[in-house]
């Protein structure tokens, strides 16, 4: 029986490889890259899905100064180290920012590359049908996850480098002379390359030991040396993964302790399944149920039984069918051999199986599919020479149309949980992140019973009770909030953002010091948590301690410059300090508004009103009521910012809007007073009302201001009272003076004058 393929002998430079690009081969290509784009078009209009806010939306390493020397050389990446992959993020930030139409153009294009590398590589290989091979690779539905999902660039952008190097690697083994070494020195790079996109890549050494076996070409001492840096590259990625993933991702203790019979079997099974979604791509889904396999379990063993029979099966068949078989299939296991379970990732605690992790590995077993349809279809073509056309169109259109259905549940977060829900009910990881899109939503109810439906499929998930918490401190039930962070730190206590939250949670409670324990706790944690300084600076702040705040907002501020939150709080704290100018600069520079851009605008406004630019000060007045018109005191503000600015009217008018929403504040009252019984303009005075504005005033703060009652003795001034007024400015001269306010204590003596010579107190033209 003739062989599916046909492993061939040392090739070299045949006319066949030398033969140029060809216009037929140009059409081939191009009905490649037009079949994939068509296939993955839903694509083009997705969204963010699950963790691309950690590598694009939220990643601040994409925006930072210092970004690219930090993807590089630091351990801030917020997953593995994959710096390349960083890389392409932080430069198409630059250029389209946060539309996710970009990054999805880009896998999608990257994927129509791969597609065509693998076309080439199988050629050069000699493999019948190669370009079907090429095609199944591009369209096959598996391949929907690598391209949709925006952070899973690290999978097409590794598969990228990975065949080109396999391509340089062809070439060196055919050429001769020195022109070969570059070709090596090519394919060594790739690899770095590749292996800096994503770790998984330390797997082509045993590709490049393959594409030797299936030429059948000696493999000596000589190739062993050549390949040995590879084997060197890939053992060291691999180490520093296997650190990284276990000490810095925390993928150790827990649902990480299965032991190594149990990891084989994991391993076993999973070869299955994925040859399985191969053969017959049904209920493909973005997260797959988590299997539960024991060692003491007779029925765990029968995937490691038939994987072992089938390797029998295929060892002996080689004598009839060629290498070409065992090559696929060596070359699906090793590729896989990462992500199998034999050595844990953090994603093993959702589950032990994604369509993505076998991006590369379905090669394979998809060329030898398509070596055995051209050979199969070859036997009859001679007779039905439209039939081979016809079938492989029929099934490529299959497989595209399957593509298209299956990228459509990647439209939207919301779409891809429920979706997954309705194949895997039991996962408690989509119905977990279901509720944070309903948060963010503001569907608050349905948010909880997507987390109370979490917790009963996993109630040991500490991400579960922190995103309870934020729901619930949202919703205003600050101690329940309190009680699920607590329950999350239980489980996992070196969670940065658990404890930056808790924090919040207990700052809201007034529990200063406990607050404060756990901001300084996350940042122990993860020392470059910008928001985490920012909190514990406010907190601070409260606790009276301003300096170290502002220590604490320079340091968030140095980690993220456009960190407007900081920014802001930084200007309220130099505003404390009595440093108006330095106050005002900081809130000039908050170019993007805080999350609450009111605060920004109205301390803004004090800045200019303390360093007597009133003009400006009424200009961010007048913004921060354009976001609250209720906001007493930023009326209140506007009157005295008007006021000293001339404009006596506007003053009252915006004084009394402040009194009418907050009747009993003494400070509103005792500026319109103030106003009414200074105003230059005679006719817009009111001696009276002032007088009894001042006296409510002086009442609500028991008869001991100085200032109201500076305030009350003009406004008895202002009604003709001077006996009053002289004894009213001297009690407050007393209180000043004991105070030790020497410049009220000045302004009063000065007053005092006046009303002892019967004239009233009026302000300045």
């Amino acid at each position: 029986m003739n062989a599916i393929i046909k492993a061939p002998g040392n090739i070299g430079n045949t006319a066949d490889e030398k033969r140029r690009f060809g216009a037929r081969d140009w059409l081939l290509a191009l009905a490649l890259v037009l079949a994939t784009v068509v296939a993955y078009h839903p694509v083009w209009r997705a969204g963010f899905i699950w963790d691309d806010n950690e590598y694009v939306t939220e990643n601040l390493l994409l925006t930072a100064p210092d970004g690219l020397r930090r993807i590089w050389f630091s351990l801030d990446s917020p997953s593995q180290y994959f710096p390349l992959t960083y890389t392409t993020f932080y430069l198409e930030r630059l250029f389209w920012g946060l539309n996710p139409a970009g990054y999805h153009a880009v896998n999608l294009l990257l994927h129509a590359a791969n597609a065509l590398l693998a076309w080439r590589l199988l050629a050069r290989l000699r493999l019948p049908g190669a370009w079907l091979a090429a095609a199944l690779f591009a369209l096959h539905p598996v391949q929907v996850e690598s391209v949709a999902w925006i952070t899973e660039r690290k999978n097409v952008l590794m598969g990228f480098f990975f065949l080109l190097s396999l391509l340089a690697w062809t070439r060196f083994l055919d050429e001769t002379g020195k022109r070969r070494w570059r070709f090596y020195g090519l394919a060594l790079v790739c690899y770095g390359l590749a292996l800096c996109a994503k770790t998984t890549a330390c797997t082509l050494p045993a590709a490049l030991l393959l594409v030797m076996w299936l030429r059948k070409m000696p493999i000596s001492w000589r190739r062993w040396t050549q390949v040995g840096p590879f084997v060197a590259l890939g053992i060291g990625m691999g180490l520093v993964t296997v650190w990284w993933e276990r000490f810095h991702q925390g993928t150790q203790g827990g649902v990480f302790t299965i032991g190594a019979v149990e990891r084989v079997l994991i391993a076993s099974r999973a070869l299955w399944f994925y040859a399985g979604k191969l053969l017959w791509p049904a209920n493909l889904v973005f997260s797959y149920p988590r299997w539960t396999i024991s060692a003491a379990d007779p029925r765990a063993y029968v995937w490691l039984l038939a994987t072992a029979a089938l390797g029998v099966a295929i060892w002996r068949a080689r004598r009839w069918a060629g290498r070409g078989v065992e090559v696929a299939a060596v070359f699906f296991a090793a590729t896989l051999g990462p992500v199998l379970g034999l050595i844990m990732l953090y994603t093993f605690r959702y589950t032990f199986v994604a369509d993505h992790y076998q991006y590369l590995a379905c090669l394979g077993p998809l060329a030898l599919a398509a070596a055995g349809i051209e050979r199969g279809l070859g036997w009859v073509a001679a007779r039905t020479p439209l039939l081979k056309p016809i079938g492989c169109g029929v099934l490529l259109a299959g497989l595209g149309v399957c593509t298209w259905g299956q990228c459509g549940q990647y439209a939207s977060e919301e779409t891809l949980w429920r979706v997954t829900l309705a194949k895997n009910p039991g996962s408690w990881l989509a119905h977990n992140d279901l509720g944070k899109v309903l948060v963010a939503q503001g569907r608050g109810v349905e948010a909880a019973e997507q987390f109370k439906m979490a917790l009963d499929l996993n109630a040991n998930a500490e991400k579960i009770h922190s995103n309870l918490g934020i729901l619930l401190r949202r919703q205003g039930e600050v101690a329940g909030a309190i009680a699920e962070f607590r329950k999350s730190l239980e489980i996992q206590p070196a969670d940065a953002s658990v404890q930056d939250n808790l924090g919040v949670a207990l700052l809201q409670q007034g529990e200063l010091v406990d607050a404060i324990a756990h901001f300084r706790k996350s940042l122990e944690i993860q020392p470059n948590n910008a928001q985490a300084r920012n909190n514990l600076g406010i907190a601070l702040v409260l606790k009276g301690d301003v300096t170290e705040a502002i220590a604490q907002f320079r340091q968030a501020l140095d980690l993220r410059p456009d960190y407007a939150q900081a920014r802001n709080s930084l200007g309220a704290a130099l505003l404390r300090t009595g440093d108006f100018d330095g106050a005002m600069a900081c809130f000039e520079k908050t170019t993007v508004l805080p999350p609450n851009p009111l605060d920004r605008w109205f301390n803004l406004g004090n800045s200019f009103f303390k360093t007597a630019h009133f003009i400006e000060a009424i200009a961010c007045y007048r913004q921060t009521l354009s976001i609250s018109p209720r906001l007493a005191d930023a009326w209140a503000a506007l009157g005295m910012a008007c006021f000293q600015n001339g404009q006596s009217k506007e003053a009252i008018e915006s004084l009394q809007k402040a009194l009418e929403i907050n009747p009993d504040q003494p400070k509103i009252l005792n500026d319109l007073a103030w106003v009414l019984a200074t105003a230059s303009d005679v006719s817009l005075g009111d001696g009276p009302k002032a007088a009894a504005l001042a006296e409510q005033a002086n009442r609500l703060t028991g008869g001991t201001n100085a200032t109201v009652l500076c305030t009350l003795a003009a406004a008895y001034a202002g009604s003709g009272r001077y006996n009053e007024a002289a004894a009213t400015a001297r009690k407050a001269l007393d209180q000043a003076q004991a105070q030790k306010d020497g410049k009220l204590a000045g302004a009063l003596q000065e007053q005092l004058k006046l009303y002892e010579s019967g004239r009233p107190m009026r302000q300045a033209k």
